[in-house]
């Protein structure tokens, strides 16, 4: 079992920044791969970025650019810079265990106009 912990989330202004982070305990040994996913309101929950244990990350198209993922192996913890924040970037954000069940609350991330 893996438990993932977001935080980090707030409301910013557009053009802002936030710096989320997860992390996790348990048998964390087993997350190699994590993800980010977002949940905009009313809508399918999306995936964002995923980072793989050396460092290999992918962006989904609408954030290239934008968001960085990254990792501190010996903290457990995965993070996403979020920049240049638009108002459709508000929503739900979870980190996850690649390809598990595994996922964390959530944190909203709320971007005004």
């Amino acid at each position: 079992q893996v438990q993932l912990v977001e935080s980090g989330g707030g409301l910013v202004h557009t053009g802002g920044s936030l710096r989320l982070s997860c992390a996790a305990s348990g048998d964390a040994e087993g997350a190699k791969i994590m993800d980010w996913y977002r949940r905009p309101p009313g809508q399918q929950r999306e995936f964002v970025a995923r980072i793989t244990d050396s460092g290999i990350s992918n962006y989904a198209d609408f954030v290239k650019g934008r968001f960085t993922i990254s990792r501190d192996n010996s903290k457990r913890t995965v993070y996403l810079q979020l920049n240049s924040l638009k108002p459709e970037d508000t929503a739900v954000y979870y980190c996850r265990v690649y390809n598990s069940p595994y996922w964390g609350q959530g944190t909203q991330v709320t971007v005004s106009s």
